[in-house]
């Protein structure tokens, strides 16, 4: 059972529940919670979708159907052509916000980046969409989704702005890791 350090900054993931409805792929459904030092940040919390599991980290590509492991993942500000720690655009075309998971094994691109179309039910091969709470059949919206990245982007930034200032370049957050917890 992974858990916080209690050092830095940490985006804590519980895994919930799979969510399935007719006609839209399975999800995994979290909830989420950054800390910095142990503490709790006001307004960085709320719900994650992602693949459907099992969590395995032993393959990639696009076709892999699992999600991310549990376990912890450093952090790296990620500059790709469609997901940007920074120099981002504004509405639902690439670059969108996003960060990196380091360490991850075979799985190659794991990132934090907003749920968008096509399918707003969730929207990657393994990554982690934030979202407000959701039901079973309800989609993300890609404006709350958006939003949540970037404020943890700028709470990342906030913490390490070393590591952002090296725009365009993938660089490790000191300190900065993801806390996944849970194989329902």
């Amino acid at each position: 059972m992974p858990t916080i350090e209690g050092k830095g900054w940490e985006l804590m993931i519980k895994r919930i529940e799979h969510q399935s409805r007719s006609g839209a792929p399975k999800r995994t459904y979290s909830e989420y919670q950054v800390f910095i030092d142990g503490k709790p940040v006001a307004g960085l919390s709320g719900n994650i979708c992602e693949r459907e599991g099992p969590g395995d980290n032993t393959k990639d590509g696009d076709k892999f159907d699992r999600r991310i492991e549990e376990g912890r993942y450093p952090l790296s500000t990620q500059f790709g052509k469609k997901y940007r720690s920074d120099g981002f655009k504004n509405g639902e075309e690439h670059p969108m916000p996003g960060f990196l998971l380091m360490e991850t094994n075979k799985r190659t691109a794991i990132l934090v980046h907003p749920g968008h179309s096509p399918t707003l039910y969730i929207s990657s091969v393994g990554c982690l969409n934030p979202t407000k709470a959701l039901t079973k059949s309800e989609h993300m919206t890609f404006g709350d989704s958006r939003a949540r990245v970037i404020a943890m982007l700028e709470s990342l930034e906030q913490h390490d702005p070393a590591a952002f200032k090296k725009s365009g370049t993938n660089t490790a957050i000191k300190n900065a890791a993801v806390v996944i917890d849970g194989e329902p």
